[in-house]
């Protein structure tokens, strides 16, 4: 044994690794695990559990693990992982965690991905029965992904002395998916885990790529990959995880599961311990005693729950010296913070003994992992001799091998996987071949066949003695401290479902997901309610099967590349003129345009005198803009505005307002007819996504035999929009050849012209109610178009919040500021936009709810402050009284827009008010801060009510 690192069996090898556990230096081998190494250097607690604070060793060797979670520090914060999980490297930094970590405090440096693969047969499991169903497969010519969490293939012979045709099985193991890799239709994903398994035969899985070249990592290589996987046909051979029983101190360090000290003494040739007691229900942990004893470990007893182990297994014990007590429990680990003793008694009653031991080994049976069975919709049947539950049928294309079918024998696994392999290709349509392809029969070293199997009995619970025994540390899930205790407190609660205990004690919800608890929780309610497990069922089996990183699911799809800023082809002369910008969805828009000495009012308000008295012009580049066409685009249109759109001419435009089936407003803009079957629809910038979602969504679902296409040409074109007196005096200059007068271009029309030598589509549209021009380029000429407007040094430019001035003023509303989902067309003042002549549309029949005409419905009005010079907070609510009575306070709506005007010399609002139009020239209050402020209310239409400006 190394002095160093003290328990580390002779004739280990590997590159030494340096790392630090809890600031104190170890080294480690290649190869192996935080859990081995800290194993290897007598470090045996190595976190302290959540709710208790009690120490916490390591329990298993894998994903199962419930105990030793850690947080690594270096080379970048991660929280929550399994020791059994992380792979040793150089300059590791990782402490133990009372169950639950600390996220890190800067961002992620590396890089994650996504890819799709699609397959004839996925495999998932490289142990035997997994690799010798991807070998029959592959080896057929099907495509085959054959994904496995660990580094390296071979599944439980990794832990074990088992041979394959003479030689060990990881050997076995490492040849033959080695050979596997080379075939061309084969991808072998080694450190991949299948996460979740959906509808279809889809699958998602991650593979860290990376992790465990810790700084040494490449940089341009992702450190995660989520597989989004179509198969044909799924096998899965996903093993099995063994379970514990519930006794007194079953979760002081230095207790462990027999499989997992025996892959650790085997695996890593490390011993987790001098001095062994070995509590048992089943024949597989005598293999563990037995691989253990030939490391040097001293096993000092097997406590075998039954009266008849098996034969050979009680005979090799006996040539070794190793004392058997069949028909006897462990009642209790005993030690002060670790394991020193186990307290060993008959199981019907009896003397108690003491036996001295560091380690204490247990084995309550295994339970086959059918987790992604169960999501794929597979249903589950109870094993009476496994003591577990095994697939049954599933809906889907997908069926269980080895182990995770509960077949015990590795002859049994190789065989079973190879015939699932067969049943997978000929379900997916390939030749089957004959014979068994796999290899010859397995030898255990003591022998050559394997012993027969004596039937295992299946205890959950080691009774505490007395009638009111006490059962305060038996504990059934060591992650979430949950003891017997809690769940016999949730049986006499009148609980008589697993699903429900497990929410009354979180038993199964830690990140282990239940795999070492979630049976054995449910043995304890059978045995409280003197009812069989059968009868019980288990709980729902959840994706994600181990905990995964938001960062990994994310992927690429993360900061500018989740959430892109996008400017439009003026950007960078709105950045050199000293704009200032909101985000609009996710546009950059300018949203004023300040000159020195300039505050936001003081510009805001220049910006509107020069577009309501002389010209001014706004970078209208991020309106939505969709292309709809098709012979039936004008039903389409008609089907989904509340007016009539298959109506208007060719050149020719006109205003139009979506509803939801609730009839509530959903969207507006314009609908400008290009040709007879086609339309150029414009929405508002932050709704242009979900407008052509919305029309997709009925295309696709409700009306799929309309023959129309929609596409998004929101970035294709450069608007500018040329507002106010002087504007069409600009647009002659700009536009020569193109007739501006009002009879010759009348509102809500367009021509094709050329505006500053470039090909141009030029608009009869206003939202200020000022004559005004939309003039639209394709978006590689839009800086050269928003150049020559702004050429002669005449018109003024303007962003956003003079946009919404101007169109405040007019009344002119915002979905989705001057609207809450809660408002019709008959709400905003629009009756005129809901036609009266169509049979239908979305939306329509809403109208005719009593709800959408009572009189007290929030009406869309304008507010006028007594005092003009106060400026009302949007949001703000409405009240009818002076003073405020004792809450709750009624209200009667709330400011949606607020603005000072230049036209009109004042402040003035927008609100939404309780049979508002009813209340015209009403005095209302406006609680802001501290004081009542009077408001009246008026028309939403504040100026030029006539719209006499609009034409020039």
């Amino acid at each position: 044994m190394s002095g160093a690192q003290p328990f580390r069996r002779e004739g280990a090898t590997g590159r030494t690794l340096r790392f630090r556990f809890d600031g104190r230096e170890y080294e480690g081998l290649e190869g192996d695990t935080l859990a081995s190494a800290l194993l290897a250097n007598g470090v045996r607690a190595v976190a302290s559990s959540i709710k208790l604070g009690r120490p916490r060793g390591v329990y298993a060797a894998g994903c199962e693990e419930p105990n030793a979670l850690v947080q690594i520090e270096e080379p970048f914060p991660e929280p929550m992982l399994q020791a059994t999980t992380v792979e040793l490297y150089d300059g590791l930094v990782a402490t133990g965690l009372p169950g639950q970590g600390r996220l890190a405090d800067r961002p992620d440096p590396a890089r994650y991905d996504a890819v799709h693969a699609h397959c004839d047969v996925l495999v998932v499991g490289a142990g035997p029965a997994g690799i010798a169903a991807a070998g029959v497969a592959a080896r057929a010519g099907a495509r085959v992904i054959l994904a496995d969490e660990r580094p390296e293939p071979g599944g439980s012979l990794l832990g074990t002395t088992e041979r394959l045709d003479g030689r060990p099985g990881r050997e076995w193991a490492a040849e033959e998916v080695a050979a596997l890799a080379a075939l061309p239709e084969v991808r072998v994903l080694r450190r991949t885990t299948v996460l979740g398994h959906y509808d279809d035969n889809y699958l998602v899985a991650v593979e860290r790529r990376t992790n465990h070249l810790g700084a040494a990592a490449p940089a341009e290589m992702a450190r995660e990959r989520v597989w989004r996987i179509r198969a044909k046909r799924v096998v899965l051979a996903t093993g099995g995880h063994e379970r514990f029983v519930a006794f007194a101190g079953n979760d002081l360090p230095g207790v462990m599961l027999a499989g997992a000290a025996r892959t650790y003494a085997n695996r890593y040739r490390v011993l987790p311990g001098r001095r062994a007691v070995v509590f048992t229900t089943n024949d597989s942990a005598y293999a563990a005693a037995l691989d253990l004893a030939d490391a040097g470990v001293e096993i000092a007893a097997i406590a075998d729950v039954r009266q008849a182990p098996g034969e050979a297994w009680a005979a090799r014990c006996a040539e070794r010296g190793i004392e058997v007590l069949t028909g006897h429990v462990v009642t209790a680990a005993k030690g002060e913070g670790e394991v020193s003793s186990a307290e060993v008694a008959p199981r019907e009653g009896g003397q108690t003994r003491e036996i001295p031991a560091d380690l204490l080994l247990v084995s309550g049976g295994w339970t086959p992992v059918v987790h992604l069975f169960s999501q794929s919709g597979g249903t589950l049947r109870y094993d009476e001799e496994l003591g577990a539950f095994t697939p049954g049928e599933s809906r889907q294309a997908v069926e269980a091998a080895g182990f995770a079918r509960g077949v015990t024998t590795l002859r049994g696994c190789l065989e079973d996987g190879a015939e699932a392999g067969r049943r997978a290709l000929s379900a997916a349509g390939f030749a089957v071949p004959s014979g068994t392809a796999v290899p010859s029969t397995p030898v255990v070293p003591a022998a050559g066949e394997e012993p027969p199997a004596a039937p295992a009995e299946h205890l959950w619970l080691v009774e505490a003695p007395g009638d009111d025994g006490d059962y305060g540390a038996h504990f059934v899930d060591l992650q979430r401290d949950v003891t017997v205790a809690e769940v016999l407190r949730a049986v006499g609660a009148g609980l008589g479902s697993v699903e429900h205990v497990k929410r009354y004690t979180t038993a199964g919800t830690a990140h282990d997901q239940g795999k070492t608890s979630g049976l054995l929780t449910g043995g304890v309610v059978a045995h409280a309610l003197g009812v069989d497990v059968a009868e019980l069922g288990t709980t729902t089996f959840r994706a994600p099967y181990t905990p995964v990183s938001f960062a990994a699911l994310a992927g690429r799809d993360r900061g500018p590349l989740h959430d892109p800023v996008r400017v439009t082809a003026p950007h960078e002369w709105h950045v050199a003129r000293g704009a200032l910008f909101e985000n609009v969805g996710q546009w950059k828009r300018p949203w004023y345009y300040p000159r020195p000495g300039e505050d936001m009012e003081a510009a805001v308000l220049r910006e509107c005198r020069a577009a309501r008295e002389d010209v001014a012009a706004m970078d209208a580049s991020t309106l939505g803009k969709i292309d709809v066409v098709g012979p039936d685009a004008a039903v389409l249109l008609d089907r989904l505005y509340t007016n009539m759109m298959s109506t208007l001419k060719v050149g020719f435009i006109r205003y139009g307002v979506m509803c939801r089936a609730d009839g509530m407003v959903f969207d507006d803009g314009t609908v400008i007819r290009l040709a007879d079957d086609r339309f150029l629809v414009t929405t508002t910038t932050g709704n242009a996504a979900a407008v052509l979602d919305w029309m997709e969504e009925w295309l696709q679902t409700e009306w799929p035999d309309l023959r129309v296409h929609c596409t998004s040409v929101t970035e294709q074109w450069a608007t500018v929009a040329l507002v106010g007196p002087r504007s069409r005096e600009v647009l002659a200059r700009l536009a020569p050849g193109l007739a501006v007068d009002n009879d010759s271009f009348p509102f809500m029309t367009w021509r094709d012209a050329e505006v500053a030598g470039i090909g141009a589509r030029v608009c009869r549209i206003s939202f200020s109610g000022e004559l005004a021009y939309e003039i639209n380029v394709p978006s590689w000429y839009g800086l050269a178009l928003w150049e020559a407007v702004m050429a002669s040094g005449e018109v003024t430019p303007y962003g956003t919040e003079t946009m919404h001035v101007l169109r405040a003023e007019k009344g002119f509303p915002i979905v989705g500021q001057d609207t809450d989902g809660t408002v019709t067309p008959q709400d905003l003042g629009m009756e005129w936009v809901v036609s009266k002549k169509k049979a239908d549309f979305v939306g329509k029949r809403s109208f005719a709810r009593a709800d959408t005409s009572r009189p007290d419905r929030k009406h869309l009005v304008g507010l006028l402050p007594e005092d003009p010079a106060v400026l009302l907070p949007e949001g703000a609510h409405l009240v009818e009284t002076s003073s405020l009575p004792e809450p709750p306070v009624p209200t009667l709506g709330f400011v949606t827009s607020s603005y000072r005007s230049a036209a009109l010399g004042r402040t003035f609002a927008l609100a939404l008010v309780s049979g508002g139009r009813e209340r015209t020239g009403e005095r209302l209050y406006a609680p802001v801060g501290a004081d009542l402020v009077p408001v009246t209310v008026t028309s939403h239409v504040l100026y030029d009510p006539e719209g006499a400006r609009r034409d020039g």
